[in-house]
């Protein structure tokens, strides 16, 4: 009894079910691999499921193997005690025909698995990186911020690329920070909307500065925005604005790129939000500090940080814009018609109106639109359906990009710091809130970002003179 015991010491029922696990997770990576080669798309969970989900399972079933063993070990030894104790690892005889080809085959198996196990590891490295895997895989957490990034103009940069960057260290970093993600997403425990900002984002001179750095970019850059009133000609007005963006030239940083000059440090303490900034301290390069501080703030609490690009671009690749602003731009692009009378003004009203889903939005949008011109304006309501049909597709449209009340995000939800019109942005610092101990402030005068060419004007004699 004890030699068949011997012999049979995987042949138990935990050891058994890792070697059907392990077969059986082989066969599917293998087929599914096969798939992938003749051309089969699955989508994101496809590759969950091919790259991390089964070789997982593969190596668990792999690991069951000894531990059924070994228990099993341990179970015959208590059983028989004073007999000859069973050897704790196979005993091969290799001058045996049976065993040397038992042996081959089990070599043979082993390194086919190690190969497939190497290449989905890779593969499964490529699918955590790609931005089906961030953005599609757990759609309604990632809705938002993944349909922003597909209008940004980083729509062709993988999510990694920006949040991860180059080297091993910080995605070992990003997957293990993502483990409690992965809960949260599992079990639903996730806040509505997301918080922002990342506070274990990875510094802007590691990412950003990839590709954009200060003396990449230098010199002022003309701006010229369209507008529209809320008039029933739905006047155009241009804005144009001469910025002064600066950058490093010749060890000298000027315009608005000066606050990530590498010779002098800005660091402020903020709220975790970063909207209310309490107080900066400021690194000249010849080592004096200034210390800038809000007298109703805390003098205790808050979070430090050392400046970098994404303190004003908080919202590269995933940007919300105003209602006014979307349509503005529909409007210049046509999709709403400019001559249905007072379309501005009623597409404002109509859209910032709070709809508890997208298809209810679509609906009231085309609902809203053709009454008001029904009841003021039945002439063009009746030449002109196809117009205003058109208008509350684009209106539509504009809603879903923007708002997603399954996530809780509105309009304003996520502002951008560039600029200081639609969130308090430059001046956060800029004003008189923030003083030193002998009362001196951060300018906030206009000249020092920018030169304002027009502002709202119908037709802009500056722009004629400048040949625009």
């Amino acid at each position: 009894m004890l030699k068949k015991s011997v012999a049979s010491i995987t042949s138990n029922v935990i050891s058994i079910a890792g070697m059907a696990l392990s077969v059986a997770c082989l066969v599917l990576i293998v087929s599914l691999l096969a798939m992938e080669q003749i051309g089969f798309k699955g989508g994101p969970y496809l590759g969950i499921l091919t790259y991390l989900i089964l070789p997982t399972l593969f190596m668990l079933g792999v690991i069951l193997i000894p531990v059924g063993a070994i228990r099993y070990r341990r179970k015959v030894l208590l059983q028989y005690p004073g007999h000859e104790r069973i050897p704790p690892l196979p005993v091969l005889d290799l001058n045996s025909h049976k065993t040397r080809v038992w042996f081959l085959m089990f070599l043979g198996a082993t390194i086919i698995c190690i190969v497939l196990l190497a290449s989905a590891t890779y593969k499964g490295v490529e699918v955590m990186e790609s931005v089906e895997f961030c953005g599609l895989a757990c759609h309604s957490v990632m809705e938002p911020e993944h349909t922003a990034y597909q209008r940004s103009s980083h729509s062709r940069v993988s999510c990694a690329e920006c949040h991860i960057g180059p080297g091993a260290d910080w995605l070992v970093k990003s997957k293990l920070d993502g483990t409690w993600q992965l809960v949260a997403v599992l079990f639903d425990l996730y806040p509505r909307p997301i918080p922002t900002p990342l506070h274990d984002l990875r510094p802007a001179q590691d990412t950003c500065e990839q590709c954009h750095w200060p003396t990449r970019f230098i010199g002022d850059r003309l701006t010229i925005r369209k507008s529209y009133a809320g008039d029933e000609v739905n006047t155009e007005l241009t804005t144009a604005i001469l910025l002064k963006v600066g950058g490093a030239e010749e060890d000298k940083s000027v315009g608005i790129h000066w606050h990530v000059d590498r010779e002098v440090q800005i660091r402020y303490r903020s709220d975790e939000t970063r909207e209310n900034i309490y107080e900066v301290e400021f690194t000249d390069k010849d080592g004096s500090i200034k210390v800038y501080h809000d007298r109703k703030a805390p003098d205790n609490g808050g979070i430090w940080r050392t400046m970098d690009c994404v303190d004003c671009h908080n919202r590269p690749s995933h940007q919300f814009y105003s209602p006014d602003v979307e349509i503005d731009r529909a409007i210049h692009n046509g999709q709403v018609d400019r001559s249905l009378p007072f379309v501005k003004r009623e597409s404002l009203r109509i859209i910032s109106t709070e709809y508890a889903s997208h298809q209810e939005a679509r609906k009231a949008i085309a609902s809203e639109l053709m009454d008001y011109y029904t009841k003021n304006h039945p002439g063009i309501a009746a030449r002109r359906s196809e117009d205003i049909l058109a208008a509350s597709q684009a209106l539509g449209d504009i809603y879903a990009v923007n708002v997603f009340p399954d996530m809780n995000v509105w309009w304003d939800t996520y502002p951008e710091h560039i600029g200081h019109e639609k969130s308090p942005g430059c001046f956060r610092c800029h004003g008189k809130k923030l003083r030193t101990s002998d009362r001196q402030y951060i300018s906030r005068d206009c000249d020092i970002c920018h030169t304002i060419l027009a502002e709202e004007e119908e037709n802009p004699r500056t722009l004629s003179d400048l040949g625009l």
